[in-house]
């Protein structure tokens, strides 16, 4: 089939110069219709082949067209079959830029922006993976590092650039994480970092240089608990006590008498396991309660100096970003048994009450709401005009959402939400927040707006906290309750198995360096059990808590941030109802907390997750990210296919990581990236 090849190339140089000249004369006179009119019999042209010369070959002589073996007949067929798909191309490319031109022209301006930036963002990512893969394993450069400007940097919260368009009331302190010039480069400690004491000591203590604080913010008046800390030197201490009560202690116990309990010990008989605290000043409440047994989420907004969120996970306690005056908040509805707020400085009457209506929503029926503000003393110069008037306010609407008030004392007053879905419908009509329709009834919102409605009052999980199996038996879901989730009990008890498993392989494996309760570093003395190296812990893919739950069972003193993938089955109302902690998560996107608040980051799977996502991010921004996560001498452990472990491997040498992979004797295509992050200092 060569030759006939090179006799069409041979006959199409032999053309005449002057045929050629004569072409290009009639190409310039020729008229923009005449154009149109060639083109069109150019497309008539590819359907319809010239009858007179099919019949010949380039030699002139005739050819039979069914002839078997005849190459020139099959080179006309495949010619056919390429100019009609040409023509099918271009139609289809006509028309689709047709109906693309009508659908912007009716789109609405903020979808083609959306749509636009969406387009602008995948763009990028991927021409990062094309220079990615075109590099290979070869690509061996190391990230620089971030200016002295990033030290506590947050991605997606600026209160400042929110403030220029006019973001007001509460915004200002939101997430947005829109289009915004990613830092390819890696974080740095403070000048005068160190390594966080271990716990339980680091619970009390703190580096002063490890958080963004002044002396100023230390000693200034703040939060009940806030106010629970002294500056001791280079150390923050949070052993000291209120003037306002005679300390934290008295402060849980007065509670759980208002309560009807003995003490706080009793809090986990009565159903109490979860708590949410508002604005948790530096977390001395969740630290008390942590030692009967009991979980407390820090929430505050974005704090660029005197962090309260910084300052708890540094104690090695749960906290995280959430900008609560704008929008929802990132947790299932009916996820937990108790909600506190000690002068948090929430104004509860704003927007028609809205905030308490969110309040509502994330709490359990049969959960508890307690709330210390000056606004509830009826004594001194607080009880203001202004004051009584928000009091009377907040009191109607809390009788309006169905809450029983149990207790006030002094500033201090706990409500009860109902455990009866019938009150709602006995109520006085127009009195109090509507029902939410199916449609603004969402389960896990993800930072949608605030819904002025009553929640989840159809949900399946709506079950008294009393009628909840108590802790730590909470974290074992019955049957039933599984059903509820959608999920089948041989498959969760499976997964816990092999959870259970893995971590005795880790601690084998990993032993004396991650988990040993008796860690020692080259020049330490031995110190005494239980202190512990490891506190903090994010699992990136958490399914169904499994991690978490093992960590548990083998008696370790961590807590997990358990983080649902959006692109996974939403199987964070299991683990909440399991009484862990944890969010939904988009990991294209900057996770909402401050640098070095992890001292290990786990995934098993987000690899392949990854790869198998249609928008998928460069999977550098995503170690980044982690970079930013982890503390100095922290670990990562990556559990997923061996290709993809490989790839991983060699990435992570661009962040200076130190790195092995292990293989997995129960899995052959599944290997284990263990890593762990220097400790850089700043020159």
């Amino acid at each position: 089939m060569s030759r006939p090849l090179q006799r069409g190339h041979s006959s199409w140089n032999s053309l005449n110069k002057e045929d050629v000249k004569d072409k290009e004369d009639d190409d310039r006179t020729r008229s923009p219709r005449d154009h149109t009119s060639l083109f069109l019999r150019y497309l008539a042209s590819l359907f319809f082949l010239d009858n007179s010369n099919s019949s010949k070959v380039d030699n002139g002589f005739g050819s039979d067209t069914f002839a078997m073996g005849g190459s020139k007949n099959r080179q006309n067929i495949i010619m056919v079959f390429l100019r009609f798909s040409l023509v099918l191309i271009v139609l289809v490319a006509v028309f689709g830029s047709l109906w693309w031109a009508i659908s912007i022209s009716t789109a609405s301006r903020g979808v083609i922006f959306k749509g636009y930036r969406r387009l602008q963002e995948q763009l990028v990512a991927d021409l990062i993976d094309i220079g990615e893969i075109s590099l290979g394993p070869s690509r061996l450069k190391e990230l620089e590092f971030c200016s002295e400007e990033s030290e506590n940097y947050v991605p997606c919260f600026n209160v400042s650039e929110n403030l220029a368009p006019g973001f007001s009331d509460g915004g200002e302190f939101g997430r947005f994480c829109g289009v915004q010039l990613k830092q390819s480069c890696l974080v740095l400690p403070p000048s005068k970092y160190k390594i966080p004491l271990r716990w339980p000591t680091g619970r009390d203590v703190i580096w002063v240089a490890n958080v963004k604080i002044t002396a100023q913010e230390v000693l200034s008046s703040g939060s009940l608990t806030k106010r629970m800390m002294m500056l001791e030197k280079d150390q923050i201490s949070f052993r000291s006590d209120s003037l306002l009560f005679d300390g934290i202690e008295d402060y849980s116990h007065q509670i759980a008498e208002m309560i009807g309990l003995r003490n706080e010990s009793y809090f986990v008989q009565a159903g109490v396991r979860s708590v949410l605290d508002i604005g948790c000043g530096y977390g001395s409440f969740g630290a008390h309660l942590f030692s009967k047994q009991l979980i407390t989420m820090c929430v505050a907004n974005y704090e660029a100096s005197g962090s309260q969120v910084q300052l708890t996970l540094e104690r090695g306690l749960p906290a995280m970003i959430s900008s609560f005056p704008s929008k929802q908040l990132p947790y299932p509805s009916l996820s937990f048994d108790m909600l506190h707020c000690a002068r948090c400085g929430v104004d509860w009457d704003d927007k028609d009450g809205i905030l308490l209506v969110e309040v509502d929503r994330v709490l359990r029926p049969g959960g508890y709401f307690v709330w210390t503000s000056p606004i509830t003393s009826s004594q001194g110069s607080h009880h203001s005009k202004d004051n009584q008037r928000k009091w009377t306010f907040i009191r109607s609407l809390a009788e309006n959402l169905c809450w029983e008030m149990l207790s006030q004392q002094d500033e201090t007053v706990v409500w009860k939400k109902t455990s009866k879905k019938d009150c709602y419908a006995l109520r006085e009509p127009g009195s109090g927040p509507s029902i939410c329709s199916r449609v603004q009834d969402v389960e896990s919102p993800y930072y949608l707006p605030l819904q002025p409605c009553i929640g989840a009052t159809q949900s399946q999980r709506w079950i008294p906290i009393e009628k909840r199996i108590t802790w730590p038996s909470r974290a074992k879901l019955t049957s039933t309750e599984l059903d509820i989730h959608g999920v089948h009990s041989d498959d969760f008890i499976e997964d816990g198995l092999n959870w259970n498993l893995a971590i005795s392989n880790y601690w084998s494996l990993l032993s004396p360096l991650i988990f040993s309760d008796h860690p020692k570093r080259p020049g330490d003395e031995d110190p005494t059990p239980p202190f512990n190296m490891l506190r903090n812990v994010l699992d990136m893919n958490a399914r169904y808590g499994g991690f978490n739950s093992a960590l548990l069972e083998a008696g370790k003193t961590v807590w997990v941030m358990n983080v649902v993938p959006k692109t996974t089955p939403n199987h964070l109302p299991l683990i909440l109802d399991r009484g862990f902690v944890g969010v939904l998560h988009d990991w294209c996107e900057p996770f909402p907390s401050y640098p070095r608040t992890y001292d290990m980051v786990h995934a098993e799977g987000l690899l392949s997750l990854h790869s198998n996502r249609f928008h998928a991010c460069p999977m550098l921004d995503l170690f980044l990210e982690i970079d930013r996560l982890l503390r100095p001498e922290g670990w990562v452990l990556f559990r997923d296919k061996a290709s993809l472990i490989g790839t991983a491997r060699t990435l992570v040498t661009n962040l200076r990581w130190e790195a092995r992979v292990v293989e997995i004797e129960s899995n052959s295509d599944e290997r284990l990236l263990v890593c762990q992050k220097p400790f850089f200092r700043r020159n």
